[in-house]
């Protein structure tokens, strides 16, 4: 699970830059027009649209951006349809590559993808190659400055946590869940006055590939060009990469 631990703290702190240059504000608006799409403008009875939110509130989105959003999605103003596509695959040293998208152009976006895989060592396998090796969880960031371990165990455990991390040389604690559970968690987290540094349905692979040097740079250089594409969602990976690696993808 180290991989899966650091990756997602790197993520973070990726996704920090990325809005100041509005990549991550474009694909928050997509994944909360889908989500109102889908399953109503209600928050409070559509999940995945409040993760979307909660998304755009950590990443500093105006108010009314939010609420264009949900609009469009609703119908209520218009914007482009967006569809929901996974794409499975392999990169270097043969790890399990898993790609969520959001896309207005299925045909374009395959082809992308694609030639993406392709030109950093990768390939693009057949539907259901891959999704067999991750589990969809609840996976909330809390940092270890915040709380000490026992306490959060306990809140967290209490509240119907799966399982918790802390990882060495990871600055979080890793609290882990059922898909429904996950904001029954984050809000019992929430009420001890500890900080949330994200809580979002994450895909967990079941077990990791330990990748080291040469190919461990080639995946987490295709990762990052996968996740800089502008219909890619979100990208799962079953790597396991030396902690001096991953220090700087």
């Amino acid at each position: 699970m180290s991989g899966h631990s650091k990756w997602a703290q790197i993520k973070r702190k990726k996704a920090s830059t990325d809005a100041k240059r509005g990549k991550v504000f474009s694909k928050i608006v997509k994944e909360i027009s889908v989500a109102a799409r889908m399953g109503g403008g209600d928050p409070d009875g559509n999940p995945r649209l409040r993760t979307a939110i909660e998304k755009a509130k950590e990443a500093n989105m105006p108010v009314d951006n939010v609420k264009k959003a949900i609009q469009k999605g609703t119908g209520e103003l218009p914007g482009s349809i967006y569809e929901e596509a996974v794409y499975e695959g392999y990169g270097p040293g043969g790890v399990a590559i898993l790609i969520e998208a959001l896309t207005d152009n299925k045909n374009r976006t395959v082809s992308e993808v694609r030639y993406l895989l392709s030109k950093n060592g990768g390939s693009l396998g057949e539907a259901g190659c891959v999704s067999w090796m991750f589990e969809k969880k609840g996976l909330i960031l809390i940092s270890k400055e915040s709380t000490d371990e026992d306490t959060l165990l306990e809140i967290s455990l209490s509240a119907g946590a799966l399982d918790m991390k802390n990882e060495p040389d990871v600055d979080n604690y890793e609290i882990y869940t059922a898909p429904e559970e996950l904001f029954q968690v984050k809000d019992a987290v929430a009420k001890n006055k500890i900080p949330i540094l994200s809580a979002e349905l994450s895909m967990v692979p079941k077990n990791t590939l330990r990748v080291e040097g040469a190919q461990a740079e080639q995946v987490l250089r295709l990762v990052e060009v996968l996740e800089d594409n502008d219909d890619v969602q979100n990208v799962h990976t079953n790597f396991d990469i030396p902690e001096e690696m991953m220090a700087s993808p």
